[in-house]
């Protein structure tokens, strides 16, 4: 039985919209970067004391903040590839073959997309406390802090810097 061009038309927009899911979670793993600022707190720590020490910067260093890959990248983009991969072909073969080729592309181009959006930048900061330690804390330096300065350290549940004063 050969079919009709209603059933071209039903494939076309399959495709069509399995492409388009697709590449809108792919898109939406954007929307997932971290951010990481000194000035970002999470909302149980509102209210809560920590107490501050004072100390000077000895020195700084940029580092690469990565937060662990937890698959979904991957996961989002097999998913899609394999749906409008199957599409491809006319054969239930090539369908097959098109689903598995298009879920290991995008599933590979879903995992690095993820791992670009989990990275960030910040700074390592070696601080002198007053009581002679030696520390580091890792944030961003939004604040425009330089070697020599002094400043406020804040021991809660991330430690953070701030201006002292």
């Amino acid at each position: 039985m050969e079919r009709g061009s209603g059933y071209r038309r039903s494939r076309w927009a399959a495709r069509t919209v399995g492409a388009v899911a697709g590449l809108s979670l792919l898109a939406a793993l954007a929307g997932c970067a971290p951010a990481y600022t000194n000035s970002t707190y999470a909302a149980p720590q509102i209210g809560q004391a920590a107490p501050v020490s004072y100390g000077v910067i000895v020195s700084m260093r940029p580092v690469v903040v990565r937060t662990p890959n937890n698959g979904v990248g991957m996961l989002a983009g097999a998913a899609a590839g394999g749906a409008a991969g199957s599409f491809i072909g006319g054969d239930p073969r090539s369908n097959i073959l098109g689903g598995i080729g298009g879920a290991v592309v995008c599933g590979l181009l879903g995992n690095a997309i993820q791992n670009q959006v989990s990275t960030g930048q910040a700074v390592e900061f070696l601080i002198r406390e007053d009581n002679g330690q030696l520390i580091s804390v890792v944030q961003t330096n939004e604040n425009g802090f330089v070697p020599g300065q002094r400043v406020a350290i804040i021991h809660g549940p991330e430690t953070r810097l701030a201006p002292a004063g």
